[in-house]
């Protein structure tokens, strides 16, 4: 929808937000009225160069053209039914996820956070189907960040902080420890623990990529202690880390996976992939979904995987991480430059503000978001190339200095 098409202007259309909308988000002062690439277009027609492609959503670009056919062509056939019927789309973005993957079973949700509730609940069950009542207790690392439902955000290893701040008593049986310390997960572990739940890489907790030791040690000690791994990959998942999952980067296979994100190219969809031994936790009426699995999603999620693979962006996202990392690197008052393919993080010193450098790349027309008091993040299309790459470090240079 264009705003020339509605009779208002841009100051109506933020004042009717203001006046209607419950509001938790900082707003950027312009309106995206249309997207393509690596580029969003305001109300006035100005570009913005996209380093952040709606959270890591529109991995093949903005508005992808077979993202987009693949909807029209869904909609007008069927928009919508529920789960009973069998619906093409869902069938066949089911078997590219699990052959492309690795993993057995999969189960569709809406989004990031009910992925992760459905993998919190399928691990769950499993341990306490197999083991008995007291086989539910989940380890997870200390700023790392789940989701905002109350399972995952219990699982969030924030306490007191962040996204549990006023909302009363977690739900039980989580514990934290440090991430990238094994010895420290060991010993969070009880006999009551099921599962270990941890992300490749930590991105709200300021993009902190684990460790090889790390991660092929917690799939050693949860097969020792027949265990569950739970690897959460909405933000990493589907070539944004440099391969098509980031647990292929530390040669494991998780026993749930969770993804969300780059999946849908833009529209909204989750969910879990499974060994097919744990997959059977779930049974009729054990969980469920009334969107889960739209066929309109599931099109969009199939012709976006077609994208990613058949144009391997997964080394793309490799070259232009290392690229545009190691031009980071020589912005003054870096202290450290994290990534893993482009998932970028830039930790300032202590004389950089992260939200100011961030207001001021609004200003540039560059979108990149701020993680804590000094890091800025940066996860863009996986299409962009060394041009884009150097158009956003003059912008941050010419902040910073």
């Amino acid at each position: 929808m264009k705003l020339k098409d509605t009779g208002l202007t841009a100051q109506d259309i933020k004042d009717k937000v203001s006046k209607y909308m419950i509001e938790t988000y900082e707003r950027f002062d312009f309106i995206a009225e249309t997207a393509k690439d690596q580029y969003v277009y305001d109300e006035k027609g100005e570009p913005y160069l996209d380093f952040y492609a709606g959270i890591a959503v529109n991995s093949a670009g903005n508005c992808n053209q077979k993202v987009v056919d693949a909807v029209i062509d869904q909609v007008q056939d069927v928009m919508h039914t529920f789960n009973y019927p069998y619906t093409i789309p869902q069938a066949l973005l089911a078997e590219k996820v699990c052959t492309t993957i690795g993993m057995d079973k999969i189960f569709y949700q809406n989004s990031g956070t009910e992925a992760n509730e459905a993998m919190i609940k399928m691990a769950r069950k499993y341990g306490i189907e197999k083991y008995g009542p007291n086989k539910y207790h989940i380890v997870t690392a200390k700023m790392g960040f789940h989701g905002r439902t109350f399972g995952a955000m219990s699982a969030t290893g924030q306490p007191g902080n962040g996204c549990q701040v006023g909302f009363g008593p977690m739900t039980y049986g989580f514990s934290y420890a440090p991430y990238n310390d094994l010895e420290a997960f060991k010993n969070a572990c009880t006999e009551n623990t099921i599962a270990i739940m941890i992300e490749p890489v930590q991105g709200e907790g300021g993009v902190h990529p684990a460790t090889m030791e790390f991660m092929q040690g917690l799939r050693k000690f949860c097969d020792e202690k027949g265990m569950l791994l739970l690897i959460d990959e909405v933000q990493t998942g589907w070539c944004r880390t440099g391969s098509v999952m980031s647990f292929m980067n530390y040669g494991i296979k998780p026993d749930i996976v969770s993804m969300a994100k780059a999946l849908g190219g833009g529209m909204p969809i989750g969910a879990i992939c499974a060994s097919a031994e744990v997959a059977k936790a779930f049974s009729a009426g054990s969980h469920g979904t009334t969107f889960g699995g739209h066929p309109v999603s599931c099109a969009a999620a199939l012709a976006e995987v077609n994208e990613l693979l058949d144009r391997d962006l997964a080394s793309n996202a490799k070259k232009m991480g290392d690229y545009f990392s190691a031009k980071l690197e020589t912005l003054p008052h870096v202290k450290e430059v994290r990534h893993q393919g482009l998932l970028v993080g830039v930790e300032f010193d202590d004389t950089v503000s992260g939200v100011d450098v961030k207001h001021k790349c609004l200003e540039k027309h560059l979108l990149i978001t701020a993680i804590g008091a000094h890091t800025i993040r940066m996860i863009p299309p996986l299409i962009i190339n060394e041009a884009d790459c150097d158009k956003a470090f003059e912008i941050l240079s010419s902040i910073v200095k």
